[in-house]
């Protein structure tokens, strides 16, 4: 059984090709530049040479067809005959309220889906094209919907909802959602195996820490908070987008530059976070390398993102009233040593114990390691996120008809025999 998971951006096509048999990535790879022009494909096959062509993709339906067409190039490719995919898992970045789970894809759940489309107008519509394109190329193929939402559909109302008036929940679908999902799910349960407890006898904040940064409280293994909100946009410092401000900042400057809200939102979700302050970088190394540099944009840009994080595990610390561990992922969270290091600085008074040198030595997205002292009440882990795993394994349970909610539903990696691939 070959499951294809695929991941479409406004601009891009993430996929991946996972053999449930052998429990192994079969192929993985991007279309960029999708929409834009001068699209281009790379594609990686373990034990080979990675793999890229230049190949026009006006829209998502051309782009899935050119992986297709790749997974089964009698050169580049890994199947012999498209009947060996046996199901597509979709990310969908925003189900609403509307989902707290995977679901199978048919008329009624892609309807759904649209409905809140305007919840997250730069995610769900190549979401949905991505679904409408890989429908029409694999038609007779199972196609499953993964959301980004669903693990924080546990949130408390008061949690969720914000203090604006109650009519914009009634008519609007206002409310703290959450987003990164899966990677929350994924870390929450390898970090229970890590401690030796099961997840609902756990508390955690996970960090997920990438271009896109998102943070949760967990308690009993379910999420009871999270810093995105209504859209990707709230919480921590980002890449490019801005995450937590004064709420009158977007009006004022509106008013004060005669630009449209459509403007500001852009410039919020693209031209802000490390992007705004360094005013070149998005990428952390070369934030640090220009802070080493004696750029003081780019230390002040390190200084504000490390502070938002220190903050953040501090009050959802509180929320929580007890702290197994914490942990980091994603890219930055996973090799940036430098803004760990900054971020739990003076966390020992909270039973937070740093080793500055294991930390300095954990730079890798391929083993989990703790890098607090052996003596440090709190545990800190870097655990390399895999949501694609998620994917797979939610897609199969739902073609067997085993899955149900993530508290009830054993995945593989919730077992100590786990190893990564």
């Amino acid at each position: 059984m070959d499951i294809l998971a695929l991941n479409c951006g406004s601009s891009s096509v993430k996929y991946q090709l996972y053999d449930w048999a052998k429990k192994e990535v079969i192929a993985k790879g991007m279309v960029e530049r999708v929409t834009i022009g001068d699209s281009y494909i790379i594609h990686e096959v373990p034990g080979r040479e990675t793999y890229r062509e230049e190949y026009e993709c006006p829209d998502h339906k051309v782009a899935i067809h050119l992986i297709i067409k790749t997974l089964a190039s009698k050169v580049h490719g890994v199947v012999t005959d498209m009947s060996q995919i046996s199901a597509v898992g979709h990310r969908v970045v925003h189900g609403g309220e509307k989902f707290n789970r995977s679901v199978m894809i048919n008329e009624a759940v892609l309807d759904a889906i649209k409905e809140v489309q305007h919840l997250a107008p730069l995610h769900n519509p190549p979401n949905i094209s991505g679904i409408e394109a890989a429908q029409a190329v694999l038609p007779d193929v199972p196609h499953i919907a993964i959301f980004d939402t669903a693990f924080h559909q546990t949130l408390p109302e008061h949690a969720y909802m914000y203090p604006v008036p109650y009519e914009w929940y009634e008519n609007y679908g206002v409310r703290r959602y959450g987003f990164h999902g899966t990677s929350h799910l994924y870390v929450s349960k390898r970090a229970a195996v890590l401690l030796g407890k099961d997840p609902k006898d756990c508390n955690l904040i996970t960090m997920h820490i990438g271009n896109g940064v998102s943070h949760s409280a967990i308690r009993g293994g379910v999420s009871i908070d999270t810093s995105m909100g209504l859209t990707p946009l709230e919480g921590a410092v980002m890449g490019t987008r801005c995450g937590d401000i004064d709420p009158a900042i977007p009006m004022f400057i509106q008013q004060k530059e005669g630009i449209s809200a459509k403007e500001i939102d852009s410039i919020l979700n693209k031209k802000s976070g490390v992007l705004g302050i360094t005013g070149q970088f998005t990428d952390r190394r070369d934030v640090i390398e220009g802070a080493e540099e004696g750029d003081q944009r780019c230390k002040l840009a390190l200084d504000i993102e490390a502070y938002r994080l220190k903050k953040y595990i501090g009050s959802y610390f509180a929320a929580l009233g007890r702290l197994d561990a914490v942990v980091f992922t994603a890219g930055v969270g996973e090799m940036g040593w430098l803004l760990r290091e900054k971020a739990l600085e003076g966390l020992e008074y909270l039973g937070i114990k740093l080793d500055k040198e294991k930390n300095k030595n954990t730079m890798t997205r391929k083993s989990e390691n703790v890098i607090t002292t052996a003596d440090s009440p709190i545990k800190v882990f870097v655990i390399p996120t895999d949501e694609e795993l998620v994917f797979t394994e939610d897609v199969v349970a739902i073609l067997n008809k085993t899955y149900t909610d993530h508290m009830h539903f054993t995945y593989s990696f919730s077992s100590k025999e786990f190893q990564r691939s």
